[in-house]
């Protein structure tokens, strides 16, 4: 059964304000739940459970334990599972996955914002913003990337990058953050740099912190970048530097959409730590860990809210697929101590920290 964008987002919302148990849900489904006002939905992309496992091992490391710290949100009170094959392969891509979770239905790895047969498909949060809603798309990873793109574009391919640009100047969602903006200076010569096209559109772009804390005018739509991508194509997996000092970390992009929000008004934000995927992908362990926590930072921006709204923030947290392999402890002496925090602590910390 495909279901429409708008009856997809109403299900996730009434399942979580109900507060039951799923075998329970039809029994006890009333007629009518109410929609919050404020939605946030988080998305850490390649964070699987073996990620989730991996943090919070290193976590217990930290305050000397086997085990048992938490990250934020593996504290909350409702836990799912969902299946993320794509439509037509075992194993997902992040825009196969990213279009299932913002339009109900799955897809080719790929596609973006498409049905298998090429169609375009409606992301949940265009019903959202007929409905009233602020839209934030906040990431950080490019702007026009795969996951944060799902929900606003349906470009041929998700490399399409100029495309997606061109959906985002249309889309007449809010507030967007990100490392920068890949395919930046167009397709030929005949297209006007995206800096142009967006500003154009109406867009009020920001690059890195100094310019976004002199800003004067008070823009309906934002965007919000590194520094250091301004005027440039913005890299993709890029894994070396990722602690950059000038940079805004996922709790800032985040704190930034909702200080421009405020809480009249109700809101839609997507917040996805797309970086968490790039590092798994290079097997690099205790960034990985770092992110996932970078990651949790911004849940906790996003609870300290909820603890204002109680009864009315939604709050939910997921991973696109898993990425990297990860495994905690190696070989078959199961009876031996194979997992070392010590040894990789010490390695990081001997590197001053970097990755």
């Amino acid at each position: 059964m495909k279901l429409s964008a708008k009856r997809w987002i109403s299900l996730i919302i009434e399942l979580f304000l109900m507060g039951v148990a799923v075998a329970t849900l039809i029994s006890y489904l009333p007629k009518k739940a109410e929609k919050a006002k404020y939605i946030f939905l988080f998305i850490g992309d390649g964070m699987g459970n073996p990620v989730v496992s991996l943090t919070e091992s290193y976590m217990s490391y930290k305050e000397g334990k086997l085990g048992g710290e938490r990250l934020t949100f593996s504290s909350f009170p409702y836990f799912g599972l969902v299946t993320n094959h794509s439509a037509d392969r075992a194993i997902t891509c992040s825009a196969a996955a990213g279009t299932a979770i913002a339009t109900g239905q799955k897809t080719n790895n790929g596609l973006l914002g498409r049905n298998p047969e090429g169609e375009p498909l409606k992301s949940f949060a265009y019903d959202l913003k007929e409905d009233g809603y602020k839209i934030g798309i906040v990431s950080n990873t490019p702007i026009n990337h795969a996951t944060p793109a799902c929900f606003y574009a349906s470009p041929e391919q998700r490399h399409h990058h100029y495309q997606i640009i061109q959906d985002l100047a249309v889309s007449g969602f809010d507030f967007f953050t990100g490392s920068g903006i890949k395919g930046y200076f167009g397709n030929s010569e005949n297209d006007p740099d995206c800096q142009k096209l967006l500003t154009e559109a109406g867009y009020h772009i920001y690059w890195g912190q100094e310019e976004y804390e002199q800003r004067t005018e008070n823009s309906e739509k934002t965007i919000l970048c590194q520094s250091h991508n301004k005027g440039k194509e913005a890299k993709e997996y890029f894994v070396d530097g990722f602690e950059r000092k000038d940079s805004f970390k996922l709790p800032e992009f985040l704190s930034a959409c909702l200080d421009s929000f405020g809480d009249e008004e109700p809101f839609f934000i997507m917040c996805e730590g797309g970086t968490i995927d790039w590092i798994a992908h290079a097997n690099k362990t205790i960034p990985t860990v770092k992110l996932v926590q970078e990651m949790d930072d911004a849940v906790k921006v996003a609870y300290e809210f909820y603890l204002k709204h109680p009864d009315e923030t939604l709050i939910i947290v997921t991973a696109d697929h898993d990425t990297g392999g990860v495994a905690i402890g190696w070989g078959n002496e199961w009876m031996g101590d194979t997992l070392n925090w010590g040894i990789l602590d010490s390695a990081w910390n001997a590197a001053g920290g970097r990755n």
